[in-house]
Parts: C-alpha cells; sequence; structure tokens
C-alpha cells in the first residue's frame, strides 16, 4: 500500500508540473544597454530559479537589427552571462548551455512579424505536446514606441484562451500629469491594468523591499513606534557622485526631480508612510494602501523644496547641444523636497527627500529617526549601547554603496532585536572602526542578505509570478504626477543654486526647515560663474526678416531663431496634416539641427507625429547604431521623445549585406522606391538642410559631380571629411520639395555665408547655390554670428 500511495504521489507531482505549461518571454530592444547590463542576466535568473519547477521556457530576443547581426549580438551577451558564486561550474555550465539554446533572436517591426512570431510560438506548443500558460513582453524600448508595439501585440500577438499575457514597461511614464495621462489612456486601449508591470528598478533594490516584509514582521515593536508620536522624521536619499555628462539632452527635460524624486523616492515613501495592510502577500490590499498613501500628501508649493545645479552643468550642455556662450540652464541637478503626510498616524512628520548629482559619496537609503526625550546622568563613556536611552534610535534601510557597500538594515539596539527572514538575512560580522550617521557599527543590530541580488532579476522574478504590488499601477502612476506636477510648474523658472560638485560643496548644500518651509542653511554665495541675467537674452532681441539670394531671410540670436524655425515647422505640419492627411520631414544630419530637434520633442506637445513620416536628406556610411550616424542624432535628441509610429520613420539603408554602402547592395535605389512610393511626386513638404563652411549642403560637396544633376533621386557620395562614404538626397529631389528651410549658426559659418551671398548659380563650386525649389519656398534662417559675424 505504502508503494502504491508512493507512486500516486508521484504521478500527481508530474501533472501538476505538466499543468504549468509554457512561458514566451519577448524582450523588445533586445541590443540594447538596458538588455545588455541587466535584462538578459535577469532572464538567465528566472530560468535558473524556476527550472525543474514544471514550467518549460522560450527566449525570443527581439529589435530592428538585421538578423544576422542580432544573432551576433545576443550571441556575445549570452556568453557573458554568469551563475551565482555558490553554484557548482559544471551545473552552471549546463544550465547555460540550456538556456543559450532556449534563447533566439528574431527581427521585430511590422505587424507581420508579430503574426509570424505568434505562429511560431504556437507551432512549437503543437510539436512539442506543450501548454501555453503565458506570454511575457518587456519592452525595454523607448516610450514614443510603445503604442505600436502595443497595437501589433494586441491584434496579432495575444496568447490564446486560458493564457496570460503580461507587458513590462520602462520608464519614464510621462513628463508631467498630462502627458502621463495621455500615455496610459493610450496603452488602456490595448491592454488590461493587470496585463500592464511599469517597472521601477528600486522597488526591486533588496533593501527597499524588504521595508513592507520588516514592518510585518515586528509588528509588535513598531505598532506603537510607527507614527507622529515617536517618529522625529523620515531621510529618504539618493546621492550620486557622477554629473549628468554625455544625459543633459536627457537632464534638460527631465532634470532631477522627474528623475529620482517622482518615482523612485516617492515609492519608498509610500512604502513607509502606508498602512500596512492585514496580509501583505495581497498584491491589491497593498495597491489600495500605497494609493490612499499619495491620497493623504499634502500639496507641495515653491517653498517646499530647495535647488542646486553643479557648476559644469550648463557648459557641458551648451558643448553637448550646441548652445550659444550666453546659454545658462535652469535646469536642477540637485533637489531637497520636505514632504508632510496629512493623516493622523504622520501629523506634522517631516519627511525629506533628497538627491543628486556631483555629490561627495554615491549612497541610498531610508532614515527613520526617532524622537529622544531622554537624558542620561551618566557620562556618555559609561553608556551601554543596547539600554541607554539616550543614543540614537533610528531604523535604517540601506539601499547600497557608501560606507557599508551592500543593502543592509540596521535597527538601533536601543530599540529592539528585529525579526528577519534568515533564509535571506543574515547578521552583519562587526567591522571596527565603521561608523553609520554617527554611531559605530555595534551600535546596530545588521543584517545584510544572504545572497545579493540584482534588482531587475527581483522584479523579472516577480513579473512572471505576478506580483503586482512590486510595479506602479496606473491610478498609483496618475496620483503621483497629480503630486509633483503643481510643484514643478511653480520652479520652472526658479535659478537652482551653483554649487562646485564633489567633497568641494562642502556645506553649501546644506538646508533646514521650519513648518512646510525648507530653505538652504548658508545664504547664496557670490557665483563663481555667471548666472543666467549675466549675458543678454533672446527675447531682448527682435526676429529680423529680410532677403538672402533673393530668397526670405530670418535671422535672430539662436535660441529665438530656433524657436522660430521650430514654430514654422509645426505650422508646415499642421497645414500638411489638414490637407493631404500626413507630413513628409526630410531631415539633415550634424550638429546644427540638434537644439532644434530638442525643442521639437520637448515644447511641441501638439506636432502631428502621428501623421508625420521622418526621412533623412544624408547619412554617414556608418552603422545606425554608431555614434557618428544621422539616425542615431535624430533617435537620440528626437525619436526617444516621441511618439511617431515605427513605419513612419525611414532611416537611410546604409548597413545592408553586413556591408556599409556598397554600389551593388543598392541602398541607394531601394531609398529612391522608397520615397517614390509613399511621398506623392516624391515633393517633400519641408526638407531641412545645412550649410557647411565649404558650402556643401546635405552630402554634396564642391567639386564632386555626384547628385549635383542627373536622374538619380538618392546617390552615394565620397566626403573630404572622415567618414567618406555618404548616402545622400540629389538636389533635383530636394529642388522637388514644397518648402526647404536652411539652417546656418554659428560665427565659424560668417565667411561661407559672405561668400555664397554673391555667388551665382554654381553648384559645382558651391552646391548650397544648387538649392532653389522648383515649385516650392526657399528660406533661410541664420543667427546673427553666422549673419553678421
Amino acid at each position: 500500500m505504502l508503494t502504491v500511495a508512493v507512486c500516486m504521489a508521484f504521478l500527481a507531482c508530474l501533472q501538476a508540473q505538466e499543468l504549468q505549461g509554457h512561458v514566451s518571454i519577448i524582450l523588445l530592444g533586445a541590443t540594447g544597454d538596458l538588455a545588455k547590463k541587466y535584462l538578459w542576466q535577469g532572464l538567465f535568473q528566472l530560468y535558473l530559479d524556476e527550472v525543474g519547477k514544471g514550467y518549460s521556457f522560450s527566449f525570443h530576443g527581439a529589435a530592428l537589427t538585421s538578423t544576422k547581426q542580432g544573432q551576433e549580438l545576443i550571441a556575445k551577451v549570452l556568453e557573458s552571462l554568469s551563475c551565482p558564486e555558490d553554484m557548482e561550474p559544471g551545473r552552471c555550465a549546463e544550465l547555460k548551455g540550456q538556456f543559450q539554446r532556449l534563447s533566439q533572436y528574431r527581427h521585430l517591426k511590422t505587424n507581420e512579424d508579430y503574426m509570424a512570431l505568434s505562429k511560431d510560438i504556437e507551432a512549437q506548443l503543437q510539436h512539442e505536446g506543450l501548454r501555453e500558460a503565458g506570454r511575457i513582453f518587456y519592452f525595454s524600448v523607448p516610450p514614443f514606441a510603445y503604442a505600436d508595439i502595443a497595437r501589433s501585440i494586441n491584434s496579432s500577438c495575444r496568447p490564446g484562451p486560458g493564457a496570460w499575457l503580461r507587458v513590462v514597461l520602462e520608464k519614464p511614464f510621462g513628463h508631467d500629469y498630462v502627458s502621463a495621462q495621455q500615455l496610459a489612456t493610450e496603452l488602456g486601449s490595448f491592454f488590461q491594468e493587470e496585463e500592464m508591470y511599469r517597472v521601477d528598478h528600486y522597488l526591486g533594490k533588496q533593501a527597499v523591499a524588504q521595508i513592507l516584509p520588516f514592518r510585518d514582521q515586528n509588528r509588535k515593536a513598531l505598532d506603537g513606534l510607527w507614527n507622529r508620536h515617536h517618529v522625529e522624521r523620515v531621510e529618504i536619499i539618493m546621492k550620486e557622485t557622477v554629473d549628468a555628462e554625455g544625459r543633459t539632452s536627457f537632464y534638460e527635460e527631465y532634470g532631477v526631480i522627474r528623475d529620482v524624486l517622482q518615482n523612485h523616492l516617492t515609492e519608498v515613501l509610500t512604502l513607509v508612510a502606508m498602512e500596512l495592510p492585514y496580509n501583505i502577500s495581497s498584491s491589491k490590499a497593498v495597491l489600495q494602501h500605497k494609493l490612499q498613501a499619495f491620497q493623504a500628501l499634502r500639496g507641495l508649493q515653491k517653498g517646499s523644496a530647495v535647488l542646486g545645479q553643479y557648476q559644469a552643468y550648463s557648459r557641458q550642455v551648451r558643448r553637448e547641444q550646441q548652445k550659444p556662450d550666453s546659454f545658462y540652464s535652469l535646469t536642477p541637478t540637485f533637489a531637497g523636497i520636505l514632504v508632510h503626510v496629512d493623516n493622523l498616524r504622520w501629523e506634522g512628520v517631516p519627511f525629506i527627500l533628497m538627491s543628486g548629482k556631483a555629490l561627495d559619496e554615491r549612497v541610498g537609503y531610508i532614515r527613520i529617526l526617532f524622537r529622544n526625550q531622554a537624558y542620561c546622568a551618566q557620562n556618555e563613556k559609561r553608556w551601554v549601547v543596547d539600554q541607554s536611552q539616550c543614543l540614537p534610535r533610528q531604523i535604517i534601510f540601506y539601499i547600497g554603496h557608501g560606507e557599508l557597500g551592500s543593502p543592509a538594515v540596521l535597527v538601533s539596539r536601543n530599540l529592539f532585536r528585529p525579526s528577519l527572514p534568515s533564509k535571506s538575512w543574515k547578521e552583519v560580522e562587526g567591522r571596527p572602526g565603521l561608523h553609520l550617521f554617527g554611531r559605530p557599527i555595534s551600535d546596530y543590530y545588521a543584517y545584510s542578505p544572504v545572497r545579493e541580488q540584482d534588482a531587475y532579476s527581483v522584479l523579472i522574478s516577480h513579473i512572471f509570478h505576478g506580483r503586482k504590488d512590486s510595479f506602479i499601477t496606473t491610478e498609483n502612476l496618475l496620483a503621483s504626477w497629480v503630486f509633483w506636477t503643481p510643484l514643478l510648474d511653480s520652479l520652472a523658472h526658479e535659478v537652482p543654486r551653483l554649487y562646485p560638485g564633489g567633497a568641494e560643496n562642502g556645506y553649501l548644500l546644506d538646508f533646514e526647515f521650519s513648518g512646510a518651509q525648507l530653505r538652504f542653511c548658508q545664504q547664496q554665495l557670490e557665483q563663481l560663474v555667471p548666472g543666467p541675467g549675466s549675458a543678454p537674452m533672446p527675447s531682448n532681441f527682435q526676429v529680423l526678416t529680410a532677403k538672402y539670394r533673393e530668397s526670405p531671410l530670418i535671422s535672430a540670436w539662436p535660441e529665438e531663431l530656433i524657436s522660430k524655425l521650430a514654430d514654422d515647422i509645426e505650422a508646415t505640419a499642421v497645414r500638411a496634416v489638414r490637407r493631404f492627411g500626413e507630413f513628409h520631414l526630410a531631415l539633415s544630419g550634424g550638429s546644427s539641427p540638434v537644439p532644434l530637434l530638442e525643442q521639437l520633442a520637448t515644447g511641441h506637445f501638439g506636432f502631428p507625429w502621428a501623421q508625420t513620416h521622418l526621412w533623412l536628406v544624408d547619412e554617414r556610411c556608418v552603422p545606425l547604431w554608431d555614434p557618428e550616424s544621422n539616425f542615431q542624432g535624430l533617435q537620440a535628441h528626437l525619436l526617444r521623445y516621441i511618439r511617431v509610429p515605427y513605419y513612419n520613420i525611414h532611416p537611410m539603408p546604409v548597413h545592408l549585406h553586413q556591408r556599409l554602402c556598397a554600389e551593388e547592395d543598392q541602398g541607394a535605389q531601394m531609398y529612391a522606391s522608397e520615397i517614390s512610393a509613399l511621398v506623392t511626386n516624391s515633393s517633400f513638404d519641408l526638407v531641412l538642410l545645412g550649410m557647411g563652411t565649404d558650402g556643401h549642403t546635405a552630402s554634396l560637396f564642391p567639386q564632386s559631380p555626384a547628385g549635383l544633376d542627373g536622374t538619380q533621386p538618392v546617390v552615394l557620395t565620397r566626403s573630404p571629411y572622415k567618414p567618406h562614404q555618404r548616402m545622400s538626397l540629389s538636389l533635383p529631389l530636394i529642388n522637388r520639395a514644397r518648402k526647404v528651410a536652411v539652417l546656418v549658426m554659428g560665427r565659424v559659418k560668417r565667411e561661407i555665408t559672405m561668400l555664397v551671398s554673391r555667388a551665382g548659380h554654381e553648384p559645382k563650386k558651391w552646391p548650397i547655390s544648387g538649392v532653389l525649389p522648383s515649385s516650392g519656398q526657399l528660406v533661410w534662417y541664420m543667427d546673427y554670428e553666422a549673419f553678421l559675424g
């Protein structure tokens, strides 16, 4: 009988495993930085954790990269994956090989591509006799691409009946309340709320993920302490030593509050402040209580914040975004915010949120400091650590880095001995000489994870298991933006305090609070560099309109010129869409258009992007992901911030069959055919050109006949500058446009501007002189330095 019972139990176990089914995980943007640094490793860790538990898997890395190149990139990433340190090497190699065999790359762009993916998954299920459990789509792509991908998944790649769908979205989730609501509405038309997982990677950090379990397991000790009667204040801090160099384009749009405080630190605040549900394993209860915490936050005023900016920031912006010497940014790189929670538990308790770049250390922590009303008659030398009430009393969730160097939970010994799960947390061994918050480590009960885990590995596991409490719901997202948007609007024109950066900051950024007001402790020192008011501002001057080479000329200071050109482009787009239903815009590469692209991305929310087709006037013969690529510039400064349908973006095909601009690949003819098929009469609505110091425009160069005449709409050319090989629209095709705008900026263009003003129609000597639309309009946009010197 015992044998029969054992056999029955074994069969039941096997059947239960079979019932788990097959899970397909599709990583979109699989060749990007985030995927290569964290997501593939997180997926491998998921496989290590779940292998043998009844599920079968397939992993699909998807991107716009060509199939062969994508396969090579993914193979390199998979080869670099690592196992936990305690795993036996042979077992690691075996599981790594299995994971590599289960992972494949595919090109995903069109609706048909998604349909083919779905059919392949279904064919695999049928061939292997598997039941589908569900599909996970991880969107490691810019938010502008969300809508098109969501539409394709919803229409062509949903799993069959009985299987679940989970889509994972990365921040930023909007720029303010209106944009966040617009994005949420768009996504909500394709997915149900329970299918969406918005990632805030801070919620996967081990110390942050331990806040609710800690509160739950120590309810008895904390019930009388976790309130306004005993808590003096709460500090939620993320400090960075790095600056924003290389990311100023992103930072100019978002700044430190949108980048860190509105999401990461606010999520942590709700975990500390929320009422603790009876059952913290209930995602629904946790999310409901977090929403109630959001709704209890007192509205912020301008006086609730102090702002700073490290001194090199404006110089970095000018260099990276080709701003004039007179430009000074108002974007904060440091912020301290004072928050109050208006409920009976937390009334009057200050919550301090602070983050910044170029600070003295890299560290993150949540510190709950308790009131201390004791006086000890004995000398401090005789205080007993776990008995004296005069010692500071605090609980610290240490996120990482800093003096300690790893995640930890610390509780003052004169509070209570905490309970933490022994399987996942261990007591930290004594480290003589180490001090945290003014006290030696021996003053704390200190615990660290048995095994450190990356935040993305934690969150990917939670996605797989359907744990919604670690993610941002639409309701909570909008509640956060309701809270932050009024403050952001009120601070839009505030001048941040300048600070030198690093240890030299001294006490310059220290702040204090009184009531609901926050202010720096030190008075503003004399500025070490000129402030925003030191130089003439563009608003002090009028736009000059005149003629240049018989065509209209608009001239102004750079900022105002860019604003005028952006307004004109938007007006042209609106008219074209109203008339023809679509707008075809061809853009040149190079540095001059960068501020224009950023202006369009951040200041023109009424632009009809959904009906706009974006084309390139010219391209360097380098891979599209190369920093030299004009398309990469378009992606970095415009595409990542707007929502243009994928199929409306038309990069030049300079990289075919693993070759660059090979004539036999006929890339120029392919682009010409695409233009002919989509652009009526091959007449762009607007072509934006620049002018080189040698008189070249697009990639049409002096003393080179390619593209200056003839019948070829798109040509391969040779540049005197590296990279030498180029692809360009020809002069005849450019001249078929309804409108051509030529943007010329900078003192270095003064000489060529003078020469071209006197030149006739000499395109072989000055290619720019051959630009004259046959039935359209030519308008010159020059800043004062290029026009007047």
